[in-house]
């Protein structure tokens, strides 16, 4: 196969393909910052202690956790509408269901996290005086949170590559984009390889800051 290859053709649609990247990459901060909160949230939940709460809160984490994210993303923009009876637009039904699906594997790591730090820890922070929240607040999470920054950057750099199924709604990522281009210009290698390259672009750097976060957390 003589297949000749021709990046020049795709210079023209550089703005579309920036302005998918930009929001791929808005998307992805926006997501991880929701998720990160609501994950407290529901790890917060789940060490309350209180069955009434944790256990609707384990069952919430468990079904994102366990079910694809793509059929999360169809499930939520075409049958929750008809659930509800309220419509969702495209960007909506991601926002949540990607919010949601991170924030129930932040939620892992931040539980996991906090239950790592040892009992007598507790034991001496309640020895002064000291109350759950001053305990959780100036003991356990400073300790804790070295441990969990590790496995939360490499959930983000997962939550940013999940973003290419946001194409799946139309909603105008990166890759929606490079579908625009390629119905354009017929020139579908050059532009997934493309837009392959920018990804790599993109995910190295925090796939190696991840790396670096776990090399410090052990010395």
């Amino acid at each position: 196969m003589d297949y000749q290859w021709d990046f020049a053709t795709l210079w023209q649609y550089r703005y579309l393909l920036l302005e998918g990247l930009a929001y791929t990459v808005g998307f992805t901060v926006l997501t991880v910052v929701s998720g990160v909160l609501v994950g407290t949230i529901f790890a917060l939940a789940r060490l309350s202690g209180l069955r009434v709460v944790t256990v609707p809160v384990m069952a919430v984490v468990e079904l994102f956790r366990c079910t694809p994210v793509l059929v999360q993303l169809v499930w939520c923009y075409y049958a929750l509408p008809m659930l509800t009876g309220i419509e969702i637009s495209p960007p909506m039904a991601a926002f949540l269901t990607l919010t949601l699906y991170g924030a129930a594997f932040y939620s892992e790591i931040i539980r996991g996290g906090i239950v790592s730090i040892d009992i007598g820890q507790w034991d001496a922070g309640r020895a002064i005086g000291m109350r759950r929240r001053q305990l959780m607040g100036k003991i356990i999470l400073p300790q804790a949170l070295r441990r969990m920054v590790p496995p939360l950057v490499n959930q983000s750099v997962l939550q940013l590559k999940n973003t290419s199924l946001l194409s799946v709604l139309a909603v105008p990522d990166l890759l929606y984009q490079g579908q625009l281009v390629t119905s354009a210009t017929y020139r579908p290698l050059e532009t997934y390889t493309l837009i392959a390259a920018i990804y790599l672009a993109v995910l190295f750097p925090l796939t190696r800051t991840a790396h670096w976060l776990e090399d410090r957390t052990k010395t």
